[in-house]
């Protein structure tokens, strides 16, 4: 397929960038989960730039067989999870506000591929995806509207258990310094 285009992030994007970093950096040791911190470092974010999708979604085709699609915004939740039934993510490019770098109300680049791409790297999580977008192949409304919730709960907002202590996996939890501490402290 054709090259996903390389965006020019201004200056003030890529301090954007590099204060969500230094924040989750610091959190992922006591919040994210094994096999977060196992594929993040697959990943070798640098807090100079922001990664470009083409880069990280030949990352990911190397190592787990996903891809992804640049989106403009939210899809309908039947496209998006239909792209997950071909492993293809569907993300956005843009960067949040520099005025709220902790929070955006949509999926911008830094919840795509902080909180996604690492765990897509995971065979066990990129399966769970490939699964819920294999159940929504031909899915009724209704059944759509269950499988979002499947998704929602999991892939977005998923924690964990591990050595008796709450992890996050979902991507949700994972690229939002706010909802970690609020979910996991």
């Amino acid at each position: 397929g054709q090259e996903i285009p390389r965006l020019q992030y201004t200056d003030t994007e890529i301090a954007t960038w590099k204060e969500i970093l230094d924040s989750l950096e610091e959190f992922f040791p006591r919040f994210a989960c094994k096999e977060y911190l196992d594929a993040y470092a697959l990943c070798d974010f640098s807090k100079e730039e922001v990664p470009q999708l083409q880069d990280m979604s030949e990352l990911l085709q190397k190592q787990s067989g996903w891809s992804i699609r640049p989106v403009a915004g939210l899809l309908h939740p039947r496209d998006f999870l239909n792209g997950l039934a071909f492993k293809t993510f569907h993300s956005t490019q843009y960067m949040r506000h520099h005025s709220k770098p902790m929070y955006t109300p949509e999926p911008d680049v830094c919840h795509e591929l902080i909180g996604h791409v690492p765990m897509l790297l995971n065979p066990q999580y990129a399966q769970l995806a490939h699964e819920i977008g294999l159940a929504s192949l031909g899915a009724s409304e209704k059944d759509i509207w269950h499988l979002t919730k499947v998704y929602w709960y999991t892939i977005e907002f998923g924690v964990v258990m591990q050595e008796g202590e709450a992890k996050a996996f979902g991507a949700g939890i994972i690229s939002s310094y706010g909802y970690a501490t609020a979910t996991l402290a």
